[in-house]
């Protein structure tokens, strides 16, 4: 017992030293493990999970059904490793705060990427902006399948009215990790594009997110913003 204490406190200590730069993944999910296994060695079962799981981030994108399968790892620690990557999302959205300045590409992609940290599942995002394209709302309307996420074209449009935006952009991630748009999505976008002109609000971009990258349906010639 008091050789694993002085271990995890020399992990601690490394820790508050440098941070993770010089971890790796064991020692990293190691660190981590102290805080749901209490007492004893966790570097077995780190070990363990990197063996099932792959990487770290496989780790972490792992079901609590998953993990719990793992030898060593119980219901409270299974949560808490799941809880990392949805409280790692909830800090980078809150770092995008409404009434910035979407005036490019580039610039509303960088502030949508970090909405699909760590989703497993295909979501579908609608940025509002008003007349000078500063952001009134970003809001999760849609949540699917692996593959899909149905959307409803009378909710984007509720959605868009209710926030009063003179410009929309609709986002969604591609679980596969590749940002190409398929058919469904051009459909999609020309379809949205139609009921939105209806009522006098432009769409002024589809971007699909894969990972860190993403892709500009308008940029691409997919659709004609009008």
């Amino acid at each position: 017992m008091v050789s694993h204490e002085g271990h995890r406190q020399r992990v601690k200590e490394r820790f508050r030293r440098a941070g993770l730069n010089d971890f790796h993944d064991i020692n990293a999910l190691e660190l981590l493990l102290f805080y749901c296994i209490p007492q004893g060695d966790t570097n077995p079962t780190a070990h363990r999970l990197l063996d099932q799981f792959g990487s770290l981030a496989g780790v972490l994108d792992a079901s609590v059904e998953e993990l719990i399968k793992v030898k060593g790892i119980s219901e409270h620690s299974a949560i808490l490793l799941t809880l990392i990557p949805q409280i790692c999302r909830r800090y980078s959205m809150e770092r995008s705060s409404p009434g910035e300045i979407l005036n490019s590409t580039e610039r509303c992609g960088d502030y949508l990427v970090p909405y699909f940290f760590g989703e497993t599942d295909e979501v579908v995002y609608l940025l509002c902006l008003d007349a000078k394209c500063k952001v009134l709302d970003c809001r999760m309307l849609f949540r699917g399948s692996v593959n899909s996420a149905g959307i409803s074209i009378r909710k984007i449009i509720e959605t868009a009215l209710a926030c009063n935006a003179t410009s929309v952009v609709l986002a969604h991630n591609h679980t596969s990790g590749i940002a190409l748009p398929s058919p469904e999505d051009e459909r999609t976008t020309r379809t949205l594009q139609t009921a939105l002109d209806a009522v006098g609000i432009l769409l002024a971009d589809h971007i699909i997110v894969a990972d860190d990258d993403f892709v500009s349906l308008a940029d691409s010639g997919f659709f004609q913003r009008r």
